[in-house]
């Protein structure tokens, strides 16, 4: 079973898109369409934007998702038979697969962008990856440490990312780096993603998701939260809804999709780190970049 994937936030560079813009009428249409529901020329700090530019979360979580979906739809054989993505690209996954119309998609990724830059600005918080440490391991360090830190992406065996309040991830890496972590590392981002810290954009979020017609997908989408198989639309809602403050349960997800018949697995979107991931999550495993 041919399986597709979606990268979410930090796959951007930029430049992205510019080829499918040039050489695809329906890509250049798209993009136009997405530049008028966004009310800004997107295209233009994804074309030629400085990597700051890029680096905004109302620019980065829409381009990214753009990138991805865009490609999607431009492809010659694009037949899914199961998808998922991670984080932000669950949203170009649900479009890839028909449970959204491309403008809704569009506008809720641009609200959720938003909603967690707000969220940010409300308490100091961060993220950090750890490298080489069980993930029990981290999961009790994590909850040992007064003050909110917890484990947020299981991106694939011996790594990790931990999300919370500023003070109380420095401290968990500290604890993490005793324990034998290879690494504990502070993040370039805006925020706590995927921790508790993120309930007012979740709120906020909730109510736009609620608002939006959601279809049965062609295929199932493999949610972060659950890391199984969901094609109920009222159910792929509730998940969507959750994942804010949830963590990404990526390499749960990938084993699933391998269990499930996955026989091959296409990175469709900027960059190649899903394709890394899924090597690492099982060494058999058939990659490859739309």
């Amino acid at each position: 079973m041919k399986a597709y994937v979606f990268p979410g936030q930090g796959a951007q560079f930029t430049g992205m898109g510019k080829d499918l813009y040039d050489n695809s009428p329906l890509a250049k249409e798209l993009f136009e369409k997405a530049n008028d529901i966004l009310g800004f020329r997107i295209t233009d700090i994804m074309f030629e934007g400085t990597a700051e530019e890029l680096k905004e979360t109302k620019v980065t979580q829409p381009a990214v998702f753009l990138h991805s979906v865009i490609l999607a739809k431009t492809l010659a054989d694009f037949k899914p038979e199961m998808v998922a993505g991670h984080s932000l690209g669950e949203f170009s996954a649900l479009v890839a697969n028909g449970a959204l119309s491309f403008e809704d998609g569009l506008q809720l990724v641009s609200q959720r962008a938003l909603a967690m830059q707000k969220a940010c600005e409300i308490t100091p918080s961060t993220m950090a990856a750890v490298l080489n440490l069980e993930d029990t391991i981290v999961e009790d360090i994590c909850a040992s440490i007064d003050g909110v830190v917890v484990a947020a992406n299981y991106n694939c065996p011996g790594q990790l990312v931990i999300s919370g309040e500023y003070k109380a991830v420095e401290l968990a890496c500290e604890k993490m780096k005793e324990a034998g972590a290879k690494r504990a590392l502070i993040l370039p981002v805006g925020g706590a993603f995927h921790s508790p810290m993120m309930e007012p954009a979740r709120e906020e979020l909730a109510a736009a998701i609620e608002a939006t017609t959601f279809s049965t997908p062609i295929c199932p989408v493999y949610q972060n939260v659950t890391a199984s198989a969901v094609s109920d639309p009222a159910e792929i809602k509730k998940n969507l809804i959750i994942q804010l403050t949830a963590p990404v349960k990526w390499t749960q997800s990938v084993q699933k999709m391998i269990k499930d018949g996955a026989t091959s697995f296409t990175e469709v979107g900027p960059g190649k780190v899903l394709a890394g991931l899924i090597g690492k999550i099982d060494k058999e495993a058939i990659t490859a970049n739309a």
